[in-house]
């Protein structure tokens, strides 16, 4: 089985902020292959399903982004996964500009305090994971404002076509090889 995992912050006033890009893309994979993420367990959102023919866990962590390996952990050592070959993550990037995706078998949390509290929580950073960029921090901007602030406008229908990339990305993870889903997706959105 695989866990899918997207990050952000639970409740309507962080909805559409940057810093939950990782939940947006993982409802419109919800939504692409009917498994619906409302139950409740173990500190976070899921919804039991299949992606071409393999079972996943859709996790949706509503321990808020900077303790997110606390429902991950849990979730692992529940049904036994072994995150080097079945957790994939999706969430958001600052270092990358909006738009753009970057899948990645491992590596280091960048910076990013939800993916440092998974790091520390499993021991490990090789695991999957699907950064999608949401753009650098502005000068004269709190890093804080940024990620918990919203696109503008002009730029919502391109980070919807992110969202839905990243979930495709996410769903190729789970039956073809990596290398091959980096290829096909560590671009920039071409509208």
């Amino acid at each position: 089985m695989y866990v899918i995992a997207g990050l952000g912050n639970p409740g309507r006033k962080y909805e559409g902020t940057r810093h939950n890009s990782g939940f947006a893309a993982l409802d419109i994979l919800a939504e692409r292959y009917r498994i619906p993420v409302t139950s409740e367990r173990m500190k976070g959102l899921c919804g039991t399903g299949l992606i071409e023919g393999e079972k996943v866990l859709l996790v949706k962590p509503q321990t808020y982004m900077n303790l997110s390996g606390e429902c991950i952990r849990e979730i692992v050592s529940w049904y036994r996964i072994d995150p080097e070959k079945e957790l994939i993550v999706l969430y958001d990037d600052i270092s990358l500009p909006a738009g753009t995706l970057r899948i990645r078998e491992k590596g280091s949390a960048g910076g990013h305090n939800g993916m440092k509290n998974i790091i520390a929580m499993l021991g490990t950073q090789n695991f999957k994971r699907v950064r999608i960029g949401v753009g650098e921090t502005p000068e004269g901007f709190a890093q804080v404002d940024w990620v918990l602030g919203r696109f503008p406008l002009n730029m919502r229908a391109d980070m919807i076509d992110a969202y839905d990339r990243a979930s495709q990305a996410a769903a190729a993870l789970v039956h073809e090889p990596a290398a091959d889903v980096m290829t096909r997706f560590n671009t920039r959105s071409s509208s």
